[in-house]
């Protein structure tokens, strides 16, 4: 097809255009059906077209669009609400997205280091890992340390540590009088769906209590049910419990495809930003709080429990795999955000999936990662599996 002169080349798009999407399911322009399992990069936790939340938006926007941050809306104070009631009890600050709220987040500890200071003074280095992503803009960028992201893009923001994901003594070792603040994600999604021993981030907050530190985690991409609870640090496979950070930043799927990102921290820290101190123009706009709403109704108790149910079925198929396909070298990942490490590159993998009606994704170069919606059945993720192998066949073959 075509490439629309208007646009800028930033995405490696491929070739299809999608007009229509319902549950799981997406339409392109010549008709073709697919099933999703990579739910816009876990944005569409839901699925397509939920009538919960397209009823909740299309009230809102009868109703009321836009006020600024200046004044109250109720859909906003709502879902500030809902999600310190379903979390630990925080506040909320809101923005558009999750790289927005991780810049966010960095402000918070910054200003945490420098009104909480240390034996020498004021504290701005936050450590960091390999693997990690944050986000493209320039704070979250510098946090992120892979190359290909930050190349050509210095001089990068100043203070960031890198440490190794999982290994605690890495951590140690780069412990100092400046630094301030930990931000890790639960799940390294964009890093290749890379998982951590429960040990570890137990490590980290005892780490933190003892060094007077902010414990953060960046739970945009595993956050709102995608591993099976609300957030992954309240999972017990992946955190144990009694293991709560200190901040937490949230977006994709939290309105289901409208804009809107989230940082949640404890109330001491949120009331460090005071008036003047961060803003956002569209930050808890009324209708995307009003989609988000929508979605916190819809992940019920019950709702997470068959989530955990159909993941579970999915990975215990998925683990005998790499009898019938020994280039998977390993099956990692939680709940409804899974990676098949392959000894190859997948990017191939993806094209033969899409040609077979499966949508998934590549990342890290050699990790398949599959991000289904919520609301798939048993019996549409058994079909999506069996699209799946009959496209790691046709990859088999065709990479000899």
């Amino acid at each position: 097809m075509n490439v629309p002169p208007y646009l800028f080349n930033t995405y490696k798009r491929q070739p299809v255009v999608f007009v229509r999407g319902k549950g799981p399911w997406l339409w392109d322009d010549r008709g073709k059906k697919y099933l999703d399992f990579f739910s816009g990069l876990a944005v569409c936790n839901l699925g397509h077209a939920h009538p919960g939340v397209a009823r909740a938006v299309a009230h809102q926007v009868k109703t009321l669009l836009h006020t600024s941050n200046i004044y109250y809306t109720r859909p906003q104070q709502d879902l500030a609400r809902a999600l310190s009631r379903r979390t630990f009890g925080g506040k909320v600050f809101f923005c558009n997205s999750g790289a927005e709220a991780n810049e966010g987040a960095i402000k918070l500890a910054r200003r945490f280091g420098t009104v909480r200071p240390g034996r020498r003074g004021p504290r701005h280095e936050i450590i960091v890992f390999d693997h990690a992503f944050h986000g493209r803009t320039l704070g979250a960028l510098s946090a992120t340390p892979q190359k290909k992201y930050q190349a050509d893009f210095g001089p990068l923001v100043p203070g960031f540590k890198v440490a190794r994901f999982g290994d605690l003594a890495s951590v140690e070792a780069l412990l100092n009088d400046k630094t301030c603040a930990v931000l890790v994600e639960p799940i390294q999604g964009e890093g290749g769906v890379r998982v951590a021993p429960p040990r570890f981030f137990a490590g980290l907050a005892a780490l933190c209590r003892k060094n007077n530190l902010l414990l953060m985690f960046d739970e945009v991409q595993t956050g709102l049910g995608r591993t099976g609870t609300l957030y992954a640090y309240q999972n017990r496979a992946i955190v144990p419990a009694g293991v709560v950070p200190d901040v937490l930043t949230s977006a994709k799927g939290l309105a289901n495809g409208l804009p809107i990102g989230a940082i949640l921290a404890k109330r001491e820290v949120a009331d460090l930003l005071q008036p003047g101190d961060h803003a956002s123009t569209f930050g808890g706009g009324a209708v995307p709080s009003r989609a988000a709403l929508a979605v916190l109704t819809a992940l019920s108790p019950a709702a997470l429990a068959r989530v955990r149910r159909v993941a579970a079925a999915m990975r215990r198929e998925l683990e005998r795999w790499p009898r019938e396909f020994p280039f998977i070298k390993a099956v990692r990942g939680a709940g409804h955000m899974l990676g098949l490490e392959l000894d190859r590159s997948g990017v191939d993998a993806v094209t033969r999936a899409r040609e077979n009606g499966l949508l998934i994704n590549c990342t890290a170069d050699r990790v398949l990662r599959l991000l289904p919606p919520l609301v798939l059945t048993e019996s549409e993720a058994r079909r999506g599996l069996a699209l799946l192998k009959k496209t790691l066949k046709d990859f088999a073959v065709h990479k000899g």
